[in-house]
């Protein structure tokens, strides 16, 4: 069992940037891939980032690459996603996903655990 919280979303200005924080309890994080979704009004739950467990392997979606990195701490059981040149588009909520094993997944039900989500919104 693997309890996720996220910190860090609001609002922001476009072009700005702005940093997510995932925080891990319960069993080893370590042994878990880990991964950020998000969710815009009226939209499915779509792929953002994923790492694998030491975070040397990682994933984004065509729509974030080069503006967003993925990274993780083992050591602190968190997992954060740094985004960058943030675009004007419509407000979505952020989630932190854990993967099922130490290989990531870029689908929904490669995730096993969830965070509650975090708004983020672009104004322009």
């Amino acid at each position: 069992q693997v309890q996720l919280q996220e910190s860090g979303g609001g609002l922001v200005q476009t072009g700005y940037s702005l940093t997510l924080s995932c925080s891990a309890s319960g069993r080893a994080f370590s042994s878990y891939a880990m991964g950020w979704f998000r969710q815009a009004p009226g939209k499915e739950l779509e792929f953002v980032a994923a790492c694998n467990w030491n975070g040397n392997d990682v994933e984004y979606a065509a729509a974030v690459t080069g503006r967003f990195i993925i990274s993780r701490d083992n050591g602190k059981n968190t997992v954060s996603l740094q985004m960058s040149s943030l675009k004007p588009e419509a407000p979505a909520v952020y989630y932190c996903a854990a993967g099922r094993n130490s290989d990531y997944g870029t689908q929904v039900e490669d995730c096993g655990y969830w965070g509650q989500g975090n708004k983020v919104a672009v104004s322009s």
